[in-house]
């Protein structure tokens, strides 16, 4: 028997889930950037351009604080993202996410170059975990904040403007199935549905995964 007080469960609520533009007080029109609180220049740098491969494309003081200074990266379609750092910053050893906090960022990368990248991580000891997401493929390792960075494989090709339609069918795909997640046969099945022409990656097989820690 169920009480008020029993937990919803994750996947279940009253609130539709669709890509259809809701009846809200403005539009977004997508994401300029995510700006985060960094150590130092050196480190900020040698991570995300020298790991990365993200160009520092531009560095002046933050503007509310000009004792800050604000570094952009380049993410690799032209969204940015910036670190606000300080000389006398160290590394922090790991990250202590609440409410409100950055659970961990999610960067695109070519699925051609998956076993180049997880040799170049090996190989310059950054570790990493690898798990089939079901929508995607992803690799996970850390920055030298402790924040957790996320490098996806799209296994399917998606068109920028259709990428949420086909997400929202392969919701209900999934609903109606009674699976856990979201899997390739519920992407297929939207893909299908929408009429889309898409091109399929080939990833390798990986453990659906609970969780990341190292």
């Amino acid at each position: 028997m169920s009480t008020d007080d029993d937990p919803v469960p994750a996947d279940q609520s009253d609130i539709p889930v669709t890509a259809e533009r809701p009846d809200s007080l403005l539009r977004t029109t997508g994401t300029d950037h995510i700006t985060l609180i960094g150590s130092n220049e050196e480190e900020t740098v040698k991570f995300y351009r020298d790991v990365l491969g993200m160009p520092l494309v531009m560095r002046q003081p933050n503007l509310d604080a000009p004792n800050v200074t604000h570094l952009f990266f380049d993410s690799g379609d032209g969204r940015i993202i910036t670190f606000f750092v300080e000389e006398d910053r160290d590394n922090a050893p790991g990250q202590r996410p609440g409410i409100g906090a950055v659970h961990h960022l999610a960067f695109s990368i070519e699925a051609e170059e998956l076993p180049e990248i997880k040799e170049a991580l090996s190989e310059h000891g950054h570790r990493f975990a690898e798990f089939d997401r079901g929508a995607f493929h992803s690799l996970y390792t850390r920055d030298h904040n402790g924040l957790t960075i996320e490098l996806v494989v799209d296994k399917y090709e998606l068109p920028d403007d259709e990428r949420g339609r086909v997400m929202a069918v392969a919701q209900s795909k999934r609903v109606d199935a009674g699976a856990d997640y979201v899997d390739d046969e519920h992407m297929e099945a939207a893909i299908e549905e929408l009429g889309l022409d898409v091109v399929k990656n080939e990833v390798p097989d990986a453990a659906t995964g609970t969780g990341y820690t190292e």
